[in-house]
C-alpha cells in the first residue's frame, strides 16, 4: 500500500472527499515530524510510538575499496509496534 492507496481507502472507510483524506493524512504525518524533530515520543496506543535515537559515530568499511571509512553520528526514528498492531499481523 502506498500513499494514494491509503488516502483512498481512508476517503472509502470514513465517507469523505479523496482531498479531504489527503489533507487529514499529510496533518498527521506532519505533527508526528515536528513532534520527532522536538525530540518528543509519538505514541498511539494500540498501535505503537516513534521515537528519535542517536546513532553513535563509528568506523565502517567502503564495500568496493575496502578502506576504513568514518560514519558521523546522526539522529534516527524508531518506531515499536503496540500490542494491538503485533496481534493483528500475527
Amino acid at each position: 500500500m502506498n500513499k494514494t492507496d491509503l488516502i483512498d481507502a481512508m476517503a472509502e472507510h470514513a465517507g469523505i472527499t479523496k482531498a479531504a483524506a489527503k489533507k487529514a493524512l499529510e496533518c498527521a504525518l506532519t505533527e508526528i515530524e515536528g513532534a520527532l524533530k522536538k525530540g518528543d515520543r509519538v505514541s498511539l496506543v494500540g498501535f505503537g510510538s516513534w521515537s528519535v535515537s542517536q546513532r553513535a559515530a563509528r568506523e565502517g568499511r567502503n564495500p568496493q575499496t575496502g578502506d576504513t571509512i568514518q560514519i558521523k553520528a546522526k539522529n534516527v526514528v524508531k518506531f515499536k509496534a503496540g500490542a494491538d498492531l503485533s496481534n493483528a499481523v500475527n
